[in-house]
């Protein structure tokens, strides 16, 4: 037994940390990593964009390393909001600037294994019919685009766990995928990958306790945690009435997952908009992203969290140097223990803090069409969660002044 074990962990090591030959990635450039910031961080996105990288490179064959320690890293195609090599820095102290060496092989396609820490889904049903608004029989497939059928509303049992999913090593969230869009949470005890085995069998079981985790927040009529809407009289109004709706997967990667949806006519009010929604997570992070086009110079952009009594409501406006947020804690989960939701938002984009009888709200107003926000959910039962209201807050300082402050990149020309 013993000697199985010592085996297993020497492949996992191997797969993750091994220094790789120099002659199979006899190429390279460096790249100088800073911390702006005069306080530490951890679990830091960096992103080499396509355009930053020194011509000619293969992103077929390539690897990150810091030292003599390899990164796992992954190279985004198809995203054109982080497209480019993608990695997660373990840490950066207080001013820190660090120097990356970025390997490759000119012409060689040698694909490293790494752990995944990251997952986007979308499963739907095939091989059943519909009867009016319902899918009867058929089997989930996974897929990477969905044009969402106009039958297809809440309950409708065609979508696993009724809509998309991503997820870190850290938190799971999904949304519906119907006429509510809002996002709910999923509390995970695993820094395993778990979303693959949620709503294979119906959208009961995975309201009670799994032994992945559980779903830990009610959304019922409010934004859940950073859903999209728009406030209109005094009330949060989601994305509900669409000409049309579509979903695509755009990156199921390691240490970065993306997905983009499309809301073609949406209606508010008496006017009609087009929304482009992109949601990001990556590694190490309880935090998504998330980026929106709008058109037609929509007056706001309504966020928000849900109201739950037995949470204390907590926020700050920020500034040049903190994003703002609104944020709640205490024992709001499904399951009667410590949640913190949160939303951060850049100070500048404000309209005003306010609120309807379902939700906590934020008002944003689009910059030329454009808006980027944030959102994260904390359960004291992930594996090292945060366990306490000072912690929580704690966090959010962290998260604010992170975002204000991103890493600075730096390439150097190939060598």
């Amino acid at each position: 037994m013993r000697k199985l074990l010592l085996l297993v962990i020497s492949i996992s090591s191997f797969e993750v940390y091994s220094q790789p030959v120099i002659k199979d990635y006899p190429e390279h450039f460096e790249i100088t990593i800073s911390n702006p910031m005069n306080v530490p961080r951890k679990d830091i996105l960096v992103v080499i964009s396509t355009a930053q990288i020194p011509k000619p490179f293969n992103a077929r064959a390539f690897v990150v390393m810091d030292g003599e320690r390899e990164i796992p890293a992954q190279y985004n195609h198809a995203d054109e909001h982080n497209g480019g090599i993608a990695f997660v820095l373990d840490a950066l102290s207080a001013s820190e600037t660090r120097e990356i060496s970025l390997r490759f092989h000119p012409s060689a396609d040698i694909r490293r294994p790494y752990t995944k820490r990251t997952q986007a889904e979308l499963s739907y049903k095939k091989g059943g019919e519909w009867k009016n608004r319902e899918y009867i029989g058929g089997n989930f497939e996974n897929t990477q685009f969905l044009q969402v059928p106009p039958e297809h509303k809440d309950h409708s049992w065609f979508i696993r766990y009724e809509g998309p999913g991503w997820e870190s090593d850290k938190v799971g969230y999904r949304f519906y995928l119907d006429q509510r869009n809002a996002t709910d949470v999923f509390g995970k005890v695993t820094e395993a990958m778990v979303l693959q085995k949620v709503g294979l069998d119906g959208f009961d079981s995975y309201h009670e306790m799994q032994p992945w985790g559980m779903d830990v927040m009610k959304v019922g009529k409010s934004l859940g945690v950073g859903s999209l809407g728009s406030f209109v009289n005094g009330q949060a109004i989601r994305i509900e009435k669409t000409d049309s709706v579509s979903c695509r997967i755009v990156e199921n990667g390691d240490v970065y997952s993306s997905i983009i949806t499309k809301y073609n006519g949406w209606i508010v009010g008496d006017k009609k908009y087009d929304l482009r929604s992109y949601l990001a997570i990556h590694a190490g992070t309880r935090t998504t992203q998330q980026t929106l086009t709008v058109t037609n110079n929509i007056e706001n952009i309504a966020t928000g969290i849900v109201k739950d009594k037995a949470a204390t409501f907590i926020s700050k406006n920020g500034d040049s140097k903190h994003f703002g947020y609104i944020a709640t804690y205490g024992k709001q989960s499904l399951n009667s223990d410590n949640l913190g939701l949160a939303v951060f938002f850049d100070s500048k984009q404000l309209i005003e803090l306010t609120e309807d009888p379902n939700s906590h709200v934020i008002k944003l107003k689009p910059s030329n069409g454009k808006l980027t926000y944030y959102f994260l959910s904390a359960w004291e039962k992930e594996p090292g969660g945060i366990k306490d209201q000072k912690q929580f807050e704690d966090s959010l300082e962290q998260v604010a002044l992170e975002l204000a402050n991103p890493v600075k990149v730096t390439i150097s020309q190939k060598k």
